[in-house]
């Protein structure tokens, strides 16, 4: 299972005693990946809460888009809007680096074209999981809020979890891990830091990453757990993986949790991995 890949484990008393292995630190920064959405999924539950925005607002009426998509803030997070999993493919784009090209001004020009030349199912009609459309709700958030995506995190979501510097979108290179390739040379991360930052461009220490997790799903600081949040049963879970890393965290109603973050392997490996912990049946 991929064991080779280096791995932190951080888990509730009694589920695991948290572990590091093969050169991993609970507080160094990693890629989150996808892990990044339940953050703007809160982020827009707060603003909601606040009378910022309305949940069931059109895109429309807080980006530059043509009118008549049907597509609101709640089916960006919910992943019901009916837009692709990816963005269309841009000049530039490399599989190395698919996102790089993925700037503010490239979602600009597919928002000034309309959204609804992009969708592949009608808004509402069934789910289809979409970093497009969490690129679309935190431009959206952000043009709301007259502020920048990273500024509304730290102030209505990250700072009520006494978070302070250890999440980010351009982590200092000292403290940062990534897998190194066959020569010993630092493999390069996707470029992560344009428009598709809201739908998986963070970075955090897993410290941080547990007490997202912790802070929003178990102790429930921030009221009940935003919808961006997957559900199994009683588990409330997400995961998320880039080029170079891979992560789950997931917590059940009697408070136990889990958080898994590997460098390198597969991402379906991290996902058993954390799983069998919650079970019993694995514990490092």
């Amino acid at each position: 299972m991929d064991s080779s890949a280096p791995s932190c484990v951080l888990g509730s008393d009694g589920l695991c005693a948290p572990h590091t292995g093969r050169g991993h630190d609970p507080d160094a920064f990693v890629e989150i990946g996808s892990l990044t959405k339940v953050l703007t999924g809160t982020l827009l539950m707060r603003l909601a809460a606040q009378g910022v925005v309305s949940v069931d607002d059109p895109v429309e009426r807080r980006l530059a888009t043509p009118a008549g998509t049907g597509i609101t803030l709640r089916q960006l997070q919910e992943h019901t809007s009916g837009l692709p999993r990816l963005p269309p493919l841009l000049p530039g784009a490399k599989r190395s680096d698919p996102y790089r090209p993925f700037t503010d001004q490239a979602l600009q020009d597919l928002l000034a074209a309309g959204l609804g030349t992009l969708a592949v199912t009608p808004p509402g009609e069934r789910e289809e999981y979409s970093n497009l459309g969490y690129a679309v709700l935190g431009a959206a958030l952000a043009t709301a809020a007259g502020a920048p995506y990273m500024d509304l995190l730290a102030e209505h979501v990250l700072r009520p979890l006494g978070i302070r510097s250890e999440v980010t979108h351009r982590p200092p290179q000292d403290r940062s891990l990534i897998p190194t390739g066959i020569f010993g040379r630092r493999l390069r991360p996707w470029t992560m830091t344009g428009a598709i930052l809201p739908a998986g461009g963070l970075w955090a220490t897993p410290r941080a990453a547990a007490r997202i997790l912790t802070g929003l799903v178990v102790e429930r600081v921030l009221g009940e757990p935003a919808p961006a949040w997957r559900r199994a049963g009683e588990l409330v879970w997400h995961n998320g993986a880039t080029r170079n890393a891979s992560v789950f965290a997931g917590a059940f109603p009697d408070g136990r949790w889990i958080l898994v973050h590997r460098l390198g392997g597969t991402a379906d490996a991290t996902d058993r991995m954390a799983i069998d912990h919650l079970r019993g049946q694995r514990c490092g």
